[in-house]
């Protein structure tokens, strides 16, 4: 039975991720540390690196922590809140990272309706170059609006 709660807390852990990426990106990427992000929306560097780059350190951080907790104290459910977190964020990677952003050469191809629409929200997103006025904040789960034609 605890394989049961395993499974249900690591896509609880894999779906509250997205809505704290949400979260994260509407009122603190484009809140107080807009100016780690700015440079997403309108690169100002030579780098392959952006400063955005730097929030993938607080989710992997307490994602360690979760494994941390997990070897050391024995906290089972510590375990699939630590891989729900890291599942999210390599989704976050390829789907933001590479598929949306092109950053590898992969998956340029892909053309399928829900990779259409995501790829839609994302380029409303990234028409508001300054932090205010900007709209969905989402990765995964996006408005329906943006998966019709």
């Amino acid at each position: 039975m605890q394989i049961v709660y395993w499974i249900l807390i690591f896509l609880g852990t894999f779906c509250f991720m997205e809505f704290m990426a949400w979260f994260t990106h509407k009122y603190i990427m484009h809140g107080f540390l807009w100016h780690l992000h700015k440079d997403h929306h309108k690169k100002d560097h030579d780098s392959w690196f952006e400063r955005n780059d730097a929030f993938f350190l607080f989710y992997a951080a307490v994602s360690i922590v979760c494994f941390y907790i997990w070897g050391y104290e024995n906290v089972w459910f510590c375990l699939p809140i630590g891989l729900g977190i890291f599942a999210y964020g390599a989704t976050y990677f390829l789907v933001h990272d590479i598929f949306i952003h092109q950053r590898f050469k992969l998956f340029r191809n892909a053309n399928n309706w829900y990779a259409r629409g995501v790829r839609r929200a994302h380029k409303m997103h990234h028409k508001h170059l300054g932090k205010k006025d900007g709209e969905c904040f989402g990765m995964l789960f996006v408005p329906f609006k943006y998966f019709k034609k």
